[in-house]
């Protein structure tokens, strides 16, 4: 705790020794003297800027059309239900939801339960919800919720459980 009121104070003080350096130049009378002094308050005072870029616009324009050229072409083109509920590093693009079904032997669910997908994902129930349900295939929809949660929504159902994928 002394260590953050010690930082806080030397940068609240930071300021004040800022204002000492201008009213120092301030108070010289001889003009290029006190150039000079605000010149090195600036330069101080400066952050480092990036490197410089080379001065030949037409060689930036000759390499600019290949690297454009092939950024298109590098950029794999998926199918938008394959990615739903990855991460967003993995998914290229957003779709609101994903239509499918589930097995003949679907009889319901519980807290942690997995749930496969007619479509290959494999979906798990993160909340604490629990149904049973007479076996037989059902449609589902899993359907984007608030902050990157997603529900199962299954035909015939009034509940929705909250789910992640996990494959």
């Amino acid at each position: 705790m002394r260590t953050i009121t010690l930082i806080a104070l030397s940068l609240a003080a930071l300021p004040a020794l800022a204002q000492d350096g201008l009213q120092r130049c301030r108070a010289m009378t001889d003009s290029a003297a006190r150039l000079a002094c605000y010149d090195t308050l600036a330069d101080a005072a400066r952050v480092p800027a990036p490197p410089a870029r080379p001065a030949a616009p037409a060689a930036v324009a000759q390499t600019a059309a290949p690297v454009t050229a092939m950024a298109t072409t590098a950029a794999p083109a998926r199918a938008g239900e394959t990615t739903f509920g990855l991460p967003e590093s993995k998914r290229p693009e957003a779709v609101e939801s994903v239509e499918s079904s589930v097995g003949p032997r679907f009889d319901g669910w519980g807290p942690n339960s997995r749930i496969r997908l007619a479509n290959g994902q494999v979906w798990q129930v993160v909340d604490g919800s629990s149904v049973a349900l007479p076996e037989g295939p059902r449609k589902v929809s899993v359907k984007r919720g608030a902050l990157s949660s997603f529900y199962l929504d299954i035909e015939g159902l009034k509940t929705s459980p909250r789910v992640r994928r996990v494959e």
